[in-house]
């Protein structure tokens, strides 16, 4: 498969997640083909993408002349209408898409979406949600979570930890966690190492499980 063939996306649902979605990938030199429902919100975002048509994304036929089968990536990024959702998803796995992103609006719809066979499940709104309320309290300046239970957070350096070596502050012994970065005030971001010493200020990039790297950012 060439790199032009991959670098080619079809996404499903041009609402808010949809589009801007697609235009994102447009920025970064995808070649983008999107499709909708609706005729109006295809003619909005006509100028953006690639390629904008109308079509009901339910219908094999329809779909197999667009040329959706031959793609190597898909989002179907439709979230009110589950039905069209679903029946889209399962639409492209029967296409043998390699990969296929599915947006979910629960964690209901999310696991039917993995039962059916998208690759990935995107929670936008939860996801959102979750790092935000991280962010609300006011103990993490930034909050990424992974699969599998896995996060990774900016976070001030807590006081048992400054003017130590990193080695000596015995954070990965004692929490569980990995600090992979370090942001003096006025300087960009380090790697970290066991001789890394600490200083009040300092901002840190840890990553280990959630709770771990949670119990950590509630130090400072």
């Amino acid at each position: 498969m060439s790199d032009k063939q991959i670098s080619r996306v079809v996404v499903i649902g041009l609402g808010r997640f949809g589009s801007s979605l697609a235009s994102e990938l447009v920025a970064r030199g995808s070649e983008v083909l999107g499709i909708d429902s609706d005729p109006k919100i295809v003619q909005r975002h006509a100028d953006d993408l690639t390629h904008a048509v109308v079509a009901d994304t339910t219908d094999p036929d329809v779909m197999r002349q667009l040329g959706v089968h031959q793609f190597f990536r898909a989002v179907v990024g439709i979230g009110t209408d589950l039905e069209a959702s679903i029946l889209t998803t399962a639409l492209l796995v029967d296409f043998d898409i390699p990969n296929i992103w599915a947006k979910a609006i629960s964690r209901q719809h999310g696991r039917i979406l993995e039962r059916i066979g998208a690759h990935h499940v995107v929670l936008p709104e939860h996801e959102m949600g979750e790092r935000v309320a991280h962010l609300v309290t006011g103990r993490m300046l930034d909050y990424i979570e992974f699969e599998d239970d896995y996060a990774m957070v900016k976070t001030r350096a807590p006081e048992e930890a400054v003017g130590r070596q990193l080695g000596d502050s015995r954070l990965r012994a004692k929490y569980g966690v990995t600090v992979v970065g370090v942001k003096r005030p006025g300087e960009g971001f380090t790697y970290a190492t066991a001789d890394t010493v600490v200083n009040r200020g300092d901002v840190l990039i840890v990553a280990g499980r959630t709770a771990e790297v949670e119990r950590v950012a509630d130090l400072t």
